[in-house]
């Protein structure tokens, strides 16, 4: 990736980050957080990753920011100076649901190693 996709990621996901924060204050939204930004090479597209706090919002929330989101793009036209602001694509990252289900793995292994050294000892 070069540096100018880079820095282009990166102003994006901040200023929807922004947008998030003080225009679209519905509470149907929960807390969401941006976590990432893939622009493809010709900055036509951006992939914006989104994790959405609460587990039981989660697809509502992310079909509203689907229904919102000519709305953000309009926003981030008036935020940034680009010949074209790029098309936007939201997902939702459930990275932290992974990390959550292989900690707890972790866990109930060493669970199950502890009661083992017991029973033996």
């Amino acid at each position: 990736m070069t540096h100018r996709i880079e820095k282009v990621a990166r102003l994006i996901k901040e200023e929807i980050s922004l947008i998030f924060l003080h225009k679209l204050q519905d509470p149907t939204f929960g807390f969401i957080t941006v976590t990432g930004v893939k622009v493809s090479p010709d900055l036509k597209v951006a992939r914006i990753y989104i994790s959405i706090f609460q587990k039981e919002k989660r697809d509502s929330a992310l079909e509203k920011v689907k229904e919102t989101t000519s709305l953000i793009r309009s926003e981030l036209a008036h935020r940034i100076s680009l010949r074209f602001v790029p098309e936007l694509n939201f997902y939702l990252d459930d990275t932290a649901d992974y990390v959550e289900k292989i900690d707890g793995l972790i866990k109930k292994i060493h669970e199950d190693d502890n009661k083992k050294d017991n029973q033996l000892s």
